[in-house]
């Protein structure tokens, strides 16, 4: 048997069957694709597929999360991350969690109107949204829909706080509604690094803004005075774990105000995912990566306790934790992220209230 190529471009190179089919997909493009980019194989080829929800904000039930809703204009992410915990959301919309989830990219065109139908409501009270939590705001499909930045549009008018986390440097393209938020306590940022290592993020997160361009567009945040948090997600132990320190002094050094990591957990279908992934890139030290995981889940690849699934447990989870003790020591003792304002967004909403 021919050995499949390795799909360059794309995290996951694998369509495991959905959990909830028992029919497998073939690989035509759908003839209901909104767009596609012409010029890549049918392998490597995106797909924007557009829904009709009638709600956008979701609830956050998760005790890890700080925060009571999440905003996701996008099902699916082309950034294509091979350990993305969201792509096993993916299934419950009849795709795979593999490269169905970087192909297939559901776009919700009404996220703006829905949003604010919400904030308009007498009941609601202001908290802070993440816009994000599932997929990347900012990837490639935000260029050509611009839901993201409608979104803020709508937060802008309501003066409504919002959280944001990306790897994308699009977010630059909107500095002009993240300055006005900012200077009204209305905006967190966190930029996402991995690695400082650019052969392996081109192979772990393809798709996805460099590092370079990454840390730039820390900076160009930070000197608009928009408060902005390094995330380093995810730590991967025998991968990324020696790069916590210089991670963290070069958020630090390009005006981050605080920091703060997850480890990796292999939840459903990204466990297949990700082993294939590393088999084929990684092969020499694939199974000290898996063992490591492993040692930091109770011998598990995945973990779903809350409050020890995010940072887990164990000598090597430990020493990860105290790596970032150390640098939160070291280069954000001084720093913090400001309070958000959620007193403004009462006057915004009723039409009389702003005049005064």
């Amino acid at each position: 048997m021919r050995k499949k190529r390795y799909l360059h471009g794309r995290g996951a190179q694998i369509n495991p069957p959905s959990p909830f089919e028992k029919i497998e997909r073939d690989e035509q493009p759908l003839d209901w694709a909104l767009c596609e980019a012409e010029w890549e194989s049918a392998e490597l080829r995106t797909e924007y597929l557009e829904t009709h929800p009638k709600t956008i904000l979701n609830p956050v039930k998760s005790a890890d999360i700080p925060a009571e809703w999440s905003l996701n204009p996008y099902q699916g992410c082309e950034h294509g991350c091979v350990y993305c915990y969201a792509r096993n959301t993916h299934p419950y919309w009849g795709f795979s969690a593999g490269l169905d989830f970087e192909r297939k990219i559901l776009v919700k065109r009404n996220a703006a109107e829905l949003l604010e139908a919400m904030l308009k409501k007498r009941t609601w009270k202001a908290s802070p949204i993440l816009l994000a939590g599932n997929t990347d705001v900012y990837q490639p499909a935000e260029r050509h829909f611009r839901i993201t930045r409608a979104c803020l549009e709508v937060f802008w008018r309501y003066r409504h706080p919002v959280a944001i986390i990306t790897k994308n440097s699009l977010i630059l393209r909107d500095l002009d509604l993240l300055e006005a938020l900012a200077a009204e306590q209305l905006v967190h940022v966190a930029i996402s690094l991995t690695t400082l290592q650019e052969p392996l993020r081109q192979f772990l997160e393809p798709r996805t803004a460099t590092t370079t361009q990454r840390l730039r567009t820390l900076e160009a945040l930070s000197a608009r005075r928009i408060p902005v948090l390094a995330m380093l997600a995810p730590i991967i132990p025998g991968l990324n774990d020696v790069e916590i320190l210089p991670m963290a002094q070069a958020a630090a050094e390009r005006g981050a105000q605080a920091l703060g990591y997850t480890l990796v957990r292999l939840n459903g279908d990204v466990a297949t995912i990700f082993e294939d992934w590393l088999r084929k890139n990684l092969p020499d030290r694939a199974d000290k990566v898996l063992n490591g995981i492993r040692q930091t889940h109770s011998g598990y690849l995945h973990d779903h306790r809350p409050h020890i699934r995010m940072h887990g447990e164990g000598p090597i989870a430990q020493l990860i934790g105290a790596q970032i003790q150390l640098a939160r020591h070291r280069f954000f003792a001084s720093r913090q992220m400001p309070p958000f304002n959620l007193t403004s967004c009462e006057r915004y909403r009723d039409p009389q209230g702003r005049l005064f």
